[in-house]
């Protein structure tokens, strides 16, 4: 099988964060300030990444700024050719740092927000004063004349104000958003009761990004990631298993996607051990749900299965177990009645949140 190259590589850089959100993709189990890949180790991925054929790195976390030495992986990046996207909660930018990112070739910046009003960003996040932050660091970012897009992260605790997030994003100059609904593995599974919205909000919000988008056209480019929970058929996630991402986590581990971690029976390759190219052609890790031939029924056969690429396997492994199966997201799937299932448990939820906590991981739901 011929196996074209990576469009991106997501680098992890660290999952040191100042904020302790309740949906936080970083597994639950964080690496350690000591098992972060080294500058030079960087340096060399970007480049292996730029002659496997990579186009864009996004530099994430964690909270990427955390990292002393971003200036210098940004310029080694953009010296590789790579064009460079900035995944940031904006909370430790100030002006000089957003300059020296500029300077150093940073080609773009995408801004995360918890919410609208700043009392409920602040508890959703778990910083006092962290959404003043964010506002201070989009000032920065478009002085020093880098694009930005906002990435609004939405739930049941705050897609209401939808309409409130669209009218930040132009106020803040954003030329695109990014209007994310939570996936739920890891710290966002454990906090899903709290954050699973109903269909009721669900439509209002798609009713709201459909007028925005038509409304703002030419003004305002608007990205919607929809929830699984509440779908019929399951989404291509990153583009198929092994087919345009590759994860790189903090600690050097090579990944299909940045969830796959939690994933048991794996032994996923190091980037400190293997070159980018031999890990993405050749590893039994990248390969094992690649394409179709791995699939069983009823995805094996589907005139879609190479549209949506079997769904989610992080997904399939977090609801039934095994990241083989089906994933629940299709009405297909023998386990499609779960996501029903838990849409009406949380429904009589309430609204507490289990907050990122470093060497605390949440509890398993059962």
């Amino acid at each position: 099988m011929s196996i074209d190259p990576p469009l991106g590589l997501l680098a992890e850089l660290t999952h040191r964060c100042p904020l302790r959100c309740p949906y936080c993709s970083n597994p639950v189990e964080l690496a350690r300030l000591a098992q972060e890949l080294d500058t030079e180790t960087w340096l060399r991925v970007f480049r292996e990444a730029a002659d496997l054929g990579v186009l864009q790195l996004h530099l994430s976390g964690g909270e990427p700024t955390l990292r002393r030495d971003l200036p210098a992986l940004v310029r080694g990046a953009a010296e590789a050719g790579l064009y460079t996207n900035l995944i940031t909660a904006g909370v430790t930018l100030d002006a000089a740092r957003v300059e020296a990112l500029a300077e150093a070739g940073l080609d773009h910046v995408q801004l995360s927000v918890q919410d609208a009003e700043a009392a409920s960003a602040d508890r959703i996040g778990g910083q006092a004063g962290g959404h003043a932050k964010k506002l201070a660091a989009a000032a920065a970012i478009r002085a020093a004349g880098l694009p930005l897009t906002l990435n609004a992260v939405v739930h049941r605790q705050n897609l209401d104000r939808l309409p409130a997030l669209i009218d930040l994003a132009l106020a803040l100059g954003a030329q695109r958003m990014e209007v994310a609904h939570v996936q739920y593995y890891g710290w966002a599974l454990a906090n899903r009761d709290a954050l699973l919205p109903t269909r009721a909000q669900l439509d209002a919000a798609t009713a709201v990004v459909d007028a925005a988008r038509a409304g703002l056209k030419g003004r305002l480019v608007i990205d919607y990631v929809v929830p699984d929970y509440h779908a019929e058929r399951p989404k291509a996630c990153m583009g198929g298993w092994g087919r345009a991402v590759m994860a790189v986590s903090p600690a050097g581990r090579a990944l299909p996607c940045h969830a796959a971690e939690s994933l048991p029976g794996f032994d996923f390759p190091n980037v400190r051990d293997h070159g980018l190219s031999a890990i993405w052609e050749g590893s039994e890790a990248f390969n094992r749900f690649r394409g179709t031939a791995w699939m069983t029924g009823p995805c094996r056969g589907c005139p879609r299965a190479e549209q949506d690429w079997g769904g989610c396997r992080c997904q399939a492994f977090a609801l039934t177990g095994d990241a083989a199966a089906t994933d629940p997201a299709c009405a297909l799937s023998p386990r499609h009645h779960l996501l029903a299932e838990a849409v009406a448990e949380a429904a009589l939820a309430g609204s507490g949140f289990t907050y990122r906590e470093p060497g605390r991981p949440p509890s398993p739901r059962s």
